[in-house]
């Protein structure tokens, strides 16, 4: 796992951590932006983000993953694919930012594959002040699912792990800054 974690450090660094002047989702400034889906979508990038996320998703007891689109939405497509090839099955779904406003009117989208009370793993591809992770545990929840914690690509260590355990979630991450930086340059 230590050299997929490199490969994808490298990966990540190269297509999509850049320096310079930034106003982040959350309103934040910042010295540097993490476009993850840069490399979520790249077809390496892809698997190996699919590869740790399955390897860290077994010491969860869940379900199936799922996210809020459209960052998760390449995330919870590797897990779900590389969860099927190594035998351990997992569903995946995607969370809507608005209900469809037809149909069964819903916010969550795969939600066939799921029973009220299995419990899942929240995929984000960056966390800032945890804000998205929080609204898509809300709709998760109103949807009658449980959540047993949340994987992201990269925690930037700015208060969003404390916000989520406020909220009664548990973040995991396969990088923060400073370990995807020395990752990158090992």
């Amino acid at each position: 796992m230590k050299e997929m974690k490199t490969k994808l450090a490298k990966l990540l660094l190269e297509l999509s951590y850049r320096e310079g002047d930034f106003t982040l989702t959350s309103g934040k400034k910042s010295d540097y932006y993490f476009d993850c889906k840069q490399t979520a979508l790249h077809a390496e990038g892809s698997y190996l983000i699919g590869r740790l996320f399955v390897e860290m998703l077994k010491d969860f007891d869940c379900k199936g993953v799922g996210g809020m689109t459209l960052g998760a939405d390449p995330l919870v497509s590797s897990v779900t694919v590389v969860s099927h090839l190594e035998g351990l099955p997992m569903p995946g779904f995607i969370i809507r930012k608005k209900s469809k406003g037809h149909g069964t009117n819903q916010y969550l989208e795969g939600l066939a594959n799921f029973e009220e009370g299995d419990r899942v793993v929240l995929l984000e591809d960056v966390c800032t002040t945890g804000g998205t992770l929080i609204t898509a545990a809300e709709c998760v929840r109103d949807a009658g699912l449980e959540i047993a914690g949340v994987l992201a690509v990269l925690d930037r260590e700015e208060g969003g792990r404390e916000k989520l355990a406020e909220a009664g979630l548990e973040l995991h991450s396969i990088f923060t800054r400073a370990e995807l930086l020395a990752a990158g340059r090992g």
